[in-house]
């Protein structure tokens, strides 16, 4: 026999089985906000990689916030490998790197995600090669550079390169990226020749720490983006391909008009065609407002004429 009367169980039953409902209504996962999720009035937008990148994407992304109040652009470095990992799980809207994705990342991107990667140029590097301020060498060749930091390399003093330093300053401090870094990947692909690079060399984990390392060390050498030059501390040198051609000093204007032998594009990959806000916010990047963000940001503008002094 059922201990409640059925006038009880026509009043409560009902009332019960609504509670129940509220609390499960209570427990649903909420929504993470970022780009692409309908129903809320704020928006982020993930954004990781490349640290040759990542001063030129947080200014950017302020800029960008003054402009959209309810969109909020995350920006983190890491390294371009570590963004194109990121976009790979999917778990990133846009990441940023100093070197293209190579087919087997973006094999790897369809796979997990469904979607191919898409590629923007939002700017590009002269990639310079730094020494200390007061080191009197003032252009190097791709030959050099090879023979100081490639395994095999043979020169390992200053001396060898028929540079006078102050005593016990003749050994050269060799200053490089780590190895997710685009800058790492790309200085080893064009300077380099694909060769390994020599073991001992202090790899650094951002693009200003190498600059400021080789600003403190008199023997040292290191290679970093033309945006994180310290006038008065270091010392940019002019590169030449090859014996014997013209060394050229890397500037805007060379890195530009191709005549600097070490110049990149800087990229922007999202998965699929970008849409919403993240497509709002690459296309703002491409105009002149960002562009000019690029230029004072020490990069070169993606087309003549874009940014204004």
């Amino acid at each position: 026999m059922n201990p409640f009367p059925a006038t009880y169980r026509r009043i409560f039953l009902p009332v019960a089985i609504a509670a129940v409902l509220v609390v499960l209504a209570g427990c649903k996962p909420k929504s993470s906000g970022t780009a692409g999720t309908s129903g809320h009035s704020r928006t982020t937008i993930q954004n990781k990689g490349s640290d040759t990148m990542v001063n030129v994407a947080q200014v950017w992304a302020e800029d960008y916030k003054q402009l959209h109040p309810n969109v909020d652009v995350e920006v983190s470095g890491g390294g371009s490998g570590v963004g194109i990992a990121a976009l790979i799980k999917g778990t990133i809207d846009m990441a940023n790197a100093s070197r293209d994705m190579k087919p087997e990342e973006k094999a790897q991107a369809k796979r997990n995600t469904g979607k191919e990667p898409r590629e923007f140029v939002v700017g590009y590097d002269a990639l310079a090669v730094y020494v200390h301020k007061d080191n009197p060498l003032t252009e190097v060749t791709h030959e050099q550079l090879a023979d100081i930091f490639a395994e095999g390399g043979k020169v390992t003093k200053w001396s060898e390169m028929g540079v006078k330093m102050p005593a016990g300053q003749d050994e050269i401090v060799r200053v490089s990226r780590q190895s997710s870094s685009g800058t790492y990947e790309f200085f080893r692909e064009h300077v380099l020749n694909k060769r390994d690079f020599k073991l001992g060399s202090r790899d650094m984990n951002g693009s200003k720490e190498v600059v400021e390392l080789v600003a403190s060390t008199t023997s040292a050498i290191g290679y970093s983006g033309l945006g994180y030059n310290e006038p008065g501390k270091v010392k940019m040198l002019k590169v030449s391909p090859k014996t014997g051609q013209p060394a050229i000093e890397p500037s805007v204007a060379t890195a530009l008009s191709k005549q600097y032998p070490i110049a990149r594009p800087l990229l922007v990959y999202t998965l699929g065609e970008p849409t919403g806000e993240i497509k709002n916010y690459i296309d703002w990047i491409l105009t002149d407002a960002g562009q000019q963000i690029v230029e004072r940001s020490g990069y070169v503008p993606v087309r003549t004429g874009t940014a204004k002094p």
